[in-house]
């Protein structure tokens, strides 16, 4: 088991590939950065849209990108992992775009370039908000993409908002199991807040690095890139704030699990990704997990597409593997309203 200093989860893991891997040195030429990722650069420019949560006025940043070529008359919505943002999916939005998609990508609140506010994180309040900011911009159809800690989220926005719902793709999700019944009491919140609060560069890298347990040597720039940027962030003098909004997020991941929901989802949906993800304990559990949901959805409406030899962030790892067959369930639905 190794320890896990994550920073919004920090739960005990079992990654055997990892146990006896060398730690990463802490790189000298990080400077601390914006907790609000000003200093990051994003594939489109960013937006944004003002929000009321808890008696607070937030701002919700998002990414509105046209078709390139001759648009197809459908928009893609893409949902972020817990680790990212918006300005992962650069190359995602490229792809889509080329083949006729509006793309539009939110920063939820608490990530990117979006408020870090802190009250009760949920899924319900962050598909609220992505239904307000497509109303704002005039869409009513979607076919959605939601990874990791998105795929989530897209589970509670298909299931509440199912008219909006063309098509939907559940990209190596978390949550395939409910984790409130794994053995372990949820931990004091106090306690998880000083762990974040401490964390290093090792502990963020370790994080990262979990997302290619089923080949080490899968490691690559990109996924440096993003552990440099998170680790950026506990540099800053805003950290103190920014670990309290974190771990308030992970006890969203906790207590708010989405196993309930895909049994009320109407559209066409995909189980998609890496078939090695081991973050559901195994890449066995995973396959297994991502057939169970498949079958939850009503109506036949479910089928799963596992790419061998990939892990939890595919498009980071061989985007040419990744984007053919997720365009071309896509474009199964374009022409249909």
């Amino acid at each position: 088991m190794l320890r896990v200093a994550f920073s919004a989860l920090l739960v005990l893991i079992s990654v055997s590939a990892f146990a006896q891997a060398p730690q990463l040195p802490t790189p000298t030429d990080v400077k601390p950065a914006s907790i609000t990722s000003e200093d990051i650069p994003y594939p489109y420019p960013t937006s944004l849209f003002p929000v009321t949560e808890y008696w607070q006025d937030l701002r919700m940043a998002y990414m509105d990108v046209s078709p390139q070529g001759t648009p197809n008359g459908h928009t893609v919505v893409l949902l972020h992992g817990n680790n990212f943002a918006g300005f992962y999916w650069g190359g995602p939005i490229d792809a889509l775009r080329k083949e006729g998609f509006r793309v539009v990508v939110p920063d939820q609140i608490g990530y990117g370039r979006s408020s870090k506010a802190l009250i009760p994180y949920n899924f319900h309040d962050m598909a609220r908000n992505t239904a307000d900011l497509l109303r704002s911009l005039k869409i009513t159809k979607v076919m959605v993409i939601g990874h990791s800690m998105g795929g989530m989220a897209a589970a509670r926005f298909a299931s509440q908002y199912p008219d909006l719902v063309e098509r939907l793709v559940l990209y190596n999700p978390i949550g395939v199991l409910d984790g409130r019944f794994n053995g372990r009491p949820q931990e004091k919140v106090d306690d998880v807040y000083q762990r974040v609060l401490n964390s290093t560069y090792q502990d963020v890298a370790t994080s990262i690095r979990r997302y290619v347990a089923h080949d080490p040597s899968k490691w690559n720039a990109e996924f440096e890139k993003y552990t440099r940027y998170r680790y950026a962030w506990t540099l800053s003098a805003d950290w103190p704030h920014y670990a309290k909004v974190q771990v308030m997020i992970g006890q969203m991941l906790s207590q708010d699990p989405v196993i309930n929901d895909w049994s009320h989802i109407k559209a066409p949906t995909l189980l998609f990704g890496g078939a090695e993800d081991m973050l559901a304990g195994s890449a066995k559990i995973f396959q297994e997990r991502m057939k169970v949901i498949a079958d939850s959805i009503p109506g036949g409406n479910g089928k799963v597409l596992l790419i061998p030899g990939l892990g939890h962030v595919p498009h980071l790892e061989a985007p040419e593997k990744t984007y053919p067959p997720l365009i071309a369930f896509l474009k199964e639905g374009v022409g249909k309203k």
